[in-house]
């Protein structure tokens, strides 16, 4: 598996502590920033990211910001993406199990280190049921592509 993995200022220690989680799982990973502590603007991060997960680059993307809203509204603007904010480990199983949900997105002003960390472990390992959720997921992406 391999990883997109990007925040905006408000995400920095978070995404440190989920890229310690995947170097410990052996998980592969590239970081795609930010690397400062002002102000910068969620899309630059999310928006690439979701684009390379959409595009086959990488199987999976984890977004982090003040909230995860406006990391998730960015990246669920991109065709084949189905990004899932997630603050709990039952949603974040839920969401792969589901709805074979592609990007996490975090909020660091709402959880703290050590349950970002659970809810990551949790949506790295989790596979995807498949079984009716397949029908529901295609309707996603039938929508998407109807234009």
């Amino acid at each position: 598996m391999k990883i997109a993995i990007a925040s905006d200022h408000g995400g920095l220690n978070i995404r440190e502590e989920i890229k310690n989680l995947m170097d410990e799982l052996e998980i592969q990973y590239e970081d795609f920033g930010c690397e400062c502590n002002t102000s910068v603007d969620y899309p630059d991060y999310a928006l690439p990211v979701a684009q390379k997960v959409a595009n086959g680059e990488f199987d999976r993307g984890i977004l982090i910001c003040g909230t995860g809203i406006g990391m998730s509204i960015a990246a669920n603007k991109v065709k084949g993406i189905r990004c899932a904010l997630v603050h709990d480990v039952f949603s974040a199983k839920a969401t792969r199990q589901h709805n074979d949900s592609n990007i996490l997105a975090m909020g660091e002003r709402v959880i703290g280190p050590g349950l970002a960390r659970e809810i990551a472990k949790t949506w790295l390992t989790t596979e995807f049921e498949g079984g009716r959720h397949v029908n529901r997921v295609e309707k996603i992406t039938n929508y998407e592509t109807k234009e």
